[in-house]
């Protein structure tokens, strides 16, 4: 198990890594973090809902991604409350006290309590699961081990690591400074027979000379009592995708010249803003997150990104300006292009009889669509294959409400909307997309996107690899 001071100290990448160096070493790993909280998910080839980064881990080892790698999903809807997600479906939302003390009753007779369901035993049988077909698991933690108001009701760290009977290696981030309080506090912070589980200490995010650290190297061990088995560089050459909301705050928030500037609409529920990362590789592309007006107003292309709540976004974006801004926008010819709840936002109408996503029943869209779009409580998730400019290309639904349209694409002049994600992956998209901006506008690269994260899963093992005592993790397992 790869456990961690905080958020965003890089645990899910260097798990990822440790999924491909296994891989690469002959093993069978497969990854597995018992409960995850994260908007950005994916759809598993049975068309059930997980984390994405466990859907980038499972690819780092080469095998498909499945619900047991991610049993628990809790996706924010708001700042209290998250849609859960358990095997793959929603069974429905709860606030956070809630998801913690559960007094569940009964439909019928609202006094009579009903048996809650037991997340933890859920969890533990996936992993059983998942354990009785690869070797070895490679473990994600979340968050910090060292919430100890949390403790009683741990899933994911700790309590995990006890049932799996795990090896703990706990990754701190240097990056942020205070790598020494953070290490021995998580640490000494843990129970004894807790204590005895964190075999090792991973610093990640070293920038600088390596050197410089040998001293501080030998103290942490001293202090700690626990190996410091590698310091991992800060890298910038190597594109892994992330899920965290934290990695969103360090996105470009600006216009540039000399390149086709794209401005994705920064919604305050934004979800899967990894449909971007290939457009934001591209040296033609200056992409951008902005709810400015005036930066939408001189954006080439305007994104609408999915979202988890469609219908408070719409609201929010009428009420900053940013609506009529995206409207005028279009009126002057630019390219307009939705996302999931982006493309149901582009529609004439939003409707939630039920009340699935809160009290707003109904909305009228930015009316570039001819679309019209009702919530409901079914969720569609599936991989799909679709065709453009007459070529395959591939990508997943992830989504509530059904548009009255049999169209997977909708394109209207200067629009486009889609319910797909990983749509802006494929080449003959973007190449479609950028055409009217750059000249002569031929495919950047013949290198498949599949083909580009092999190498980048391959160039992450290395860099590992190369900070990290492997063989030390390897005498670690075998005890």
């Amino acid at each position: 198990m790869f456990a961690g001071t905080g958020s965003d100290v890089g645990k899910s990448i260097v798990a990822a890594a440790f999924c491909r160096i296994f891989k690469q070493d002959g093993y069978k790993p497969a990854p597995f973090k018992a409960q995850n909280m994260a908007l950005n998910s994916y759809a598993t080839p049975e068309g059930l809902e997980i984390g994405r980064a466990q859907a980038v881990q499972a690819e780092a080892a080469g095998i498909p991604c499945h619900t047991d790698m991610n049993p628990l999903l809790l996706k924010p809807q708001s700042d209290h409350t998250s849609q859960v997600i358990l095997n793959g479906r929603p069974i429905g939302n709860k606030d956070a006290y809630d998801y913690w003390h559960p007094i569940p009753k009964s439909p019928i007779n609202p006094t009579s309590p009903i048996t809650p369901i037991d997340f933890k035993q859920e969890v533990h049988a996936a992993f059983d699961r998942l354990a009785s077909r690869y070797n070895p698991i490679v473990m994600e933690g979340a968050g910090s081990i060292a919430e100890i108001n949390l403790k009683d009701r741990d899933l994911v760290n700790m309590t995990m690591a006890r049932h799996a009977k795990a090896d703990v290696i706990l990754v701190g981030d240097i990056d942020r400074g205070g790598v020494f309080a953070s290490v021995y506090g998580s640490i000494m912070l843990q129970s004894p027979e807790d204590r005895q589980l964190i075999k090792g200490i991973i610093i990640n995010k070293f920038r600088g000379d390596m050197h410089l650290f040998d001293e501080g190297r030998k103290m942490l061990e001293n202090i700690c009592g626990v190996p410091v088995l590698g310091v991992i560089p800060y890298y910038k050459d190597i594109f892994i995708e992330e899920e965290d909301s934290v990695s969103l705050e360090k996105k470009c928030k600006q216009l540039a010249e000399g390149k086709v500037n794209i401005a994705v609409v920064l919604l305050r529920h934004i979800s899967n803003y990894t449909d971007f990362d290939t457009l934001e590789r591209d040296p033609r592309v200056n992409l951008f997150y902005t709810n400015n007006t005036s930066d939408i107003s001189q954006a080439d292309i305007i994104i609408l990104p999915g979202t988890k709540s469609t219908l408070d976004d719409l609201m929010e974006l009428r009420r900053n300006g940013c609506a009529q801004a995206i409207q005028r926008a279009h009126r002057d010819g630019k390219m307009v292009i939705g996302i999931c709840g982006g493309y149901q936002m582009l529609g004439q109408t939003i409707d939630d009889p039920e009340g699935i996503e809160g009290d707003i029943k109904h909305l009228p869209g930015l009316g570039l669509l001819p679309i019209h779009t009702t919530m409901g409580a079914e969720k569609t998730t599936k991989q799909v294959t679709f065709l453009f400019d007459g070529q395959t290309c591939q990508g997943y639904e992830i989504h509530q409400g059904i548009s009255d349209t049999n169209e997977t694409i909708l394109q209207t002049d200067h629009c486009i909307g889609t319910y797909i994600h990983g749509f802006l992956d494929n080449a003959p998209v973007i190449e479609h997309i950028l055409s009217k901006h750059v000249a002569q506008c031929s495919p950047l690269s013949t290198q498949s996107y599949a083909d580009f994260k092999e190498e980048q899963y391959n160039k992450l093992a290395a860099h590992v690899r190369q900070y990290v005592d492997i063989d030390r993790i390897y005498e670690i397992m075998r005890k």
